[in-house]
Parts: structure tokens; sequence; C-alpha cells
């Protein structure tokens, strides 16, 4: 009897320390129980969306809500079945019922708890002793605490949501929607003229700031995929690291010296990978591998692509930027080609620019 009911409330402290981790402390990873329960479910999601076929991405859209809905439901059997385990000894006993038997079952216990920690009570059952009547206090206290918590959490889960959704459609208007790091800076800076880049890029860098702190303080949001890439965090951060690894090898430094030196386009470049390495470090991503002589071949194509939109736009580049280009980008796009397929998006949706290639487009 005892040892169930220490058993009980070492149950309750696990998963209110959980809960404490999860919404108060807010760092990505560090939950007892809550990451490997999201992650159990992703996989169980990402499974059952394999076999949807092309349906596939429509159901990894339904993952996030489906993960925060059985993360509450997850937390509050928890809490129920560990009042249950101390409550169960006292029934018939110390808590019984207006009128009637009172059954001792766990079902009973488990009703009885589940009803304490709603804040209404204990239904018909009620407390005869002064430790069963701080227990259904505690039980009180404890569930209003935890919905408050979970309910402010949920505000702030989606409060951010939020802000990564407008940052990624900014980045995608800013690209004319071609995903295209280059037509983004020939639109920054028509004819060569940078004096509002410099802004514009700043205003980027501080809302990228504010999404990768999103996500390290609530990981629920690395579980919310959207069917449009445009709203991927992989390709938000790949137009993004892109157009600050162009800004940094390929506009001529003699015409465009300021703008090669913009600070913004290096927090771009470091919020960036900094969101990209918290999504690699705390969510189940696949490790992709390629063939690197072709992969740089393909970089230089990209490169090239990039430097005659530049050049239609009035903008002056360098003529040996290629192999500097080549080298930053193959130190970030791993990150990039192992977190996109991870949440359902293959590369070419992530990176445009090789169809462009193959067209002929450019700005």
């Amino acid at each position: 009897m005892i040892i169930e009911q220490i058993f009980g409330a070492a149950l309750i402290l696990l998963f209110l320390a959980d809960i404490f981790l999860t919404v108060l402390y807010a760092r990505a990873g560090t939950g007892l129980l809550a990451p490997h329960w999201n992650r159990g479910m992703w996989a169980l999601l990402h499974g059952i969306a394999g076999l949807l076929g092309r349906r596939r991405g429509t159901m990894l859209s339904f993952a996030g809500p489906l993960i925060v809905v059985s993360l509450i439901g997850f937390w509050a059997v928890g809490l129920s079945l560990g009042a249950a385990l101390v409550i169960r000894p006292e029934l018939g006993t110390a808590i019984r019922p207006s009128s009637g038997e009172s059954p001792t079952d766990f079902v009973t216990a488990l009703l009885v708890a589940g009803n304490s920690l709603s804040i209404v009570g204990g239904g018909d059952y009620s407390p005869h002793t002064t430790g069963t009547r701080l227990l259904f206090l505690i039980n009180s206290l404890i569930g209003a605490s935890v919905l408050s918590l979970v309910l402010s959490y949920l505000v702030q889960v989606y409060s951010g949501l939020r802000e990564r959704n407008v940052l990624a459609l900014a980045v995608d208007l800013m690209t004319d929607g071609t995903g295209d790091a280059a037509v983004m800076l020939a639109r920054l800076m028509p004819e060569g003229e940078a004096s509002n880049a410099a802004s514009e890029l700043g205003n980027l860098a501080r809302s990228l700031a504010a999404t990768k702190e999103a996500h390290h303080f609530y990981p629920l949001l690395f579980y919310f995929r959207f069917e449009e890439p445009l709203y991927a965090v992989s390709r938000l951060t790949f137009v993004l690291l892109d157009a600050a690894t162009l800004i940094e090898t390929a506009l001529d430094s003699r015409r465009h010296g300021a703008a090669a030196a913009f600070a913004p386009a290096a927090s771009m470049r470091r919020g960036a990978r900094l969101l990209l390495e918290t999504l690699d470090a705390n969510f189940p991503t696949a490790d992709v591998r390629s063939d690197a002589a072709a992969e740089a071949q393909r970089l230089r194509q990209s490169y090239l692509h990039a430097t005659r939109t530049l050049r239609n736009a009035g903008i002056a580049v360098k003529a040996d930027g290629i192999e500097a280009y080549v080298a930053a980008r193959q130190e970030w796009e791993p990150l990039v080609r192992r977190v996109a397929p991870t949440l359902g998006y293959a590369m070419p949706e992530i990176d445009r620019r090789p169809a462009r290639m193959e067209t002929g487009a450019a700005y």
C-alpha cells in the first residue's frame, strides 16, 4: 500500500518535472519525457505518411497539431495515473462516496484522481481525513497550474509559428517567388545601388534571430510542417545562407565594397546556421550523402547562374569568386540536406536554381 502511494507520488513528480522543463525552463532537448514522446509520435506519423504516397505531405502537415494534442494527453494521463496510485489505497476508508458502497478498484481511483485534478473536486467522492483533504487540495492546485501553464505555452508556440511563417513569406516575396537568392539580391540592389539593402537585410537578420530563439524555447515548433515549401525552415535558411554567401564571395569589392562588408549579411549567415544546427541537434534528421565531385560541379553551375542574374541587374561581380563560393556552400549545405528530407521536402523544392538553370531563366 505504502509502496504503491510512493510510486504514485514519484510518478506525479516525474511528470511535473517534465512539464517544468518543457514549459518553464524552455530549452530544446531538456525535457525528461516530452522529447522522447514527441519523437516517437513523429516517427509514427512519419511512418503512416510514408504509406499514403502522394498524400504524404498532407499527412505530415497534421503532425504538429497532432503531436501537441498527444503531448497534452500524455501529461494528463501521467498525472492522473500517479494520483490514482496515491488515492486507491484510501478508497472506502478516507475517501468515500456520499452514499452507497465504495468500490476500491483502480478504475474508480483513476476517475476520482481525474476529477480532483480537473478542479471540480472528486465528483461523488469526498475526503474524510486531514491527509486526504490536503491531497485533494494539492491535486486541484496541480490541475489548475498545469492547465494555465499549458495554455500559455500553446499561445507562445503558435505565436512563434506565425512569426516563422511571416519570415518565410517575406523571404519568398523578396525572391519574387523564385526561391533564388541571386534574384533577391538583384531586387535589393537595382543597378548596383545598395543604399536600402543593409536595412532590409538587417530586418531579416532580426526576424531570423527571433525565429531561432523560438525554436530553442519551444521545440514543438520542430514538428510543424506545411505543404507549401516556401514555409519550410530549410528553404528560408537556404535562401538566406545563399544570399549571404553570394554577398561575401560574388560581389565586386571595388564597385560594391560596402555591400560586400554588410554586417547584416554576416549576422544572417550566422543566424541561419544556428537555426539549422538547433534543428539538426534536436530533431531526428537524416544523414544524406552525395557524390562530392558532382556536387562541386553543380555548385559551380549555380554560381555562374547567380552571377549572370546579378550582372543582368547591373551588379558587378568577381571573376574569381567561384571556388570561394563552392567552399562556403559545401560547409553549410549539408545541414540543409539533413533537415529538408526529414520534414518531407525534396531538395529541388528547397534549391530552385537547378530548375531555373535548365530553363535558362534569369532575373
